[in-house]
């Protein structure tokens, strides 16, 4: 776990988030306190338990932009879930626990990325070993190495089977220099036109829908049968040329350098200690009962089961048992319909941090459509330079395209930072469509620019209502 001092942590969130200082400063506190937790002695270790986060805001003002961005720093397993999508046990949905199992896949596809990083190296010689006696016999065969004659061994007979006999003949070598020689035409390019014919494992994944005792769960039915024997996983044979074998044998390697279950190991102890959890909506399962009186299976029910989850308990996955107690939970929520007691108390009591967030306004807008390094304008500029379009925005151009977002959210639904996208892909949709064809230019938008094209929008209320 990277060890970020929390004004370090504010200070990167800054580079992408606009605003929420009191979002950051929890997020960062909650981090710092996890490096924390590692340096305290064991026995002490097990009782410190996180401090999970609610964030209160309307949509489109960076919630989950915040924990997104601070699981990448921490190099942490995050998911983010619904809490909407979840049904109470028994019923058909899924159960919360699922949200464990997402985590720790999530938590194995990091481990093995770094794992892979780790062996690239080798698995890139190995590689290229293979390669250059494949070229070898694709090119000129061996001749075959003369064998002494010799007596053919009679065979024992065992059931069906026979055991012992003619011993198989040993495969011809290729001289050293003249693997040599093609290894330095490989190295220089000159053999990547070749195509060979390799085994690769087939790519379809037929997943299958299981019903478990932890609920329904998605099972890759391949997985499932390379653990019998016999089936080993099918492959198919392609011709594919050189740079595409280099690039397929060295993940074959590559995954033979791994230990399995090494991975699974670290994954499942990175889960238990650096997860992070982004229960989005968790407004929408506020209430106690439904209008008709009975029971709400997907509300009370949901909040039930989340609690002994967040507290701390032992989720079974396919990997092994995940121990949740010290997973960090930030849950979200817009709560304009519901309030934070309107939880369960038990639920609240489990969140013990609540961060409200502000709705952004036009002056946000601005710094947003300026300041971050992932920012629409740039974006917007790194797809027309593709088409050798150099897209420029004029400062009063981004207070304009600001002021026409934030008076939409007045209009209609306020969606927050969201309007904006809506608003670019309005304003350039007509450049989208034509840079193809304008060639090597540079197109400025300026504020008349802005306004010229949003005007026309704006002035018809229905039309901006399904527009913008």
């Amino acid at each position: 776990m990277k060890s970020f001092t929390p004004r370090e942590t504010v200070s990167e969130l800054d580079r992408y988030i606009i605003g929420q200082r009191k979002a950051k400063r929890a997020v960062a506190i909650a981090l710092r306190n996890r490096w924390r937790r590692q340096q305290v002695r064991p026995e002490l270790r097990d009782e410190i338990a996180p401090k999970n986060i609610i964030m209160i805001g309307p949509t489109g003002c960076g919630k989950t932009e915040i924990a997104r961005r601070l699981a990448k720093l921490a190099n942490a397993p995050f998911v983010k879930v619904e809490a909407s999508k979840f049904t109470e046990v028994g019923y058909v949905g899924r159960d919360v626990e699922a949200m464990i199992r997402d985590l720790v896949e999530g938590a194995i596809q990091m481990v093995q990325k770094e794992e892979l990083e780790r062996v690239k190296t080798r698995a890139a010689e190995h590689a290229e070993e293979r390669l250059v006696r494949m070229l070898a016999d694709a090119l000129e065969p061996p001749p075959p190495a003369p064998q002494p004659p010799a007596q053919p061994q009679p065979g024992q007979m065992f059931g069906p089977f026979v055991i012992g006999g003619q011993r198989p003949q040993p495969k011809p070598q290729h001289p050293a220099d003249r693997l040599e020689a093609i290894r330095e035409r490989l190295r220089a390019g000159e053999l990547d036109d070749e195509q060979l014919e390799l085994d690769v494992q087939d790519t379809g994944n037929p997943f299958v829908s299981i019903f478990g005792a932890q609920g329904p769960e998605e099972f890759n039915l391949k997985d499932m049968l390379s653990q019998m024997p016999g089936f080993q996983g099918k492959t198919k044979r392609r011709k594919v040329k050189v740079p595409e074998a280099k690039k397929i044998l060295e993940e074959q390697e590559a995954k033979k350098l791994i230990d399995t279950d090494a991975v699974q190991r670290q994954a499942i102890e990175r889960t238990e200690h650096s997860g992070i959890v982004f229960l989005d909506e968790i407004d929408k399962v506020a209430g106690s009962q439904s209008a008709s009186g009975g029971p709400d299976v997907s509300r009370e029910g949901v909040q039930r089961d989340l609690l002994p989850i967040v507290e701390g308990s032992t989720v079974s996955t396919k990997y092994g048992p995940v121990k949740t107690d010290h997973i960090l939970f930030i849950a979200a929520g817009a709560f304009h319909v519901s309030a934070v007691s309107d939880l369960i108390p038990e639920l609240q009591g489990r969140f013990p941090i609540r961060v409200e967030l502000e709705t952004l306004g036009e002056e946000e807008f601005v710094r947003i459509l300026k300041e971050p390094r992932n920012s629409l304008t740039k974006q917007y500029e790194a797809l027309m330079e593709t088409e050798g379009v150099t897209l420029e925005f004029a400062d009063d151009a981004l207070e304009a395209i600001a002021k026409y977002a934030a008076e939409a959210n007045e209009r209609a639904e306020n969606i927050g930072a969201r309007r904006l996208a809506t608003v670019m892909e309005a304003l350039l949709e007509e450049l989208s469509f034509k840079a193809s064809e304008l060639g090597k230019q540079t197109v400025k938008v300026d504020a008349a620019y802005v306004r010229d094209t949003l005007d026309p929008i704006l002035a018809q209320e229905d039309l901006a209502k399904y527009i913008l």
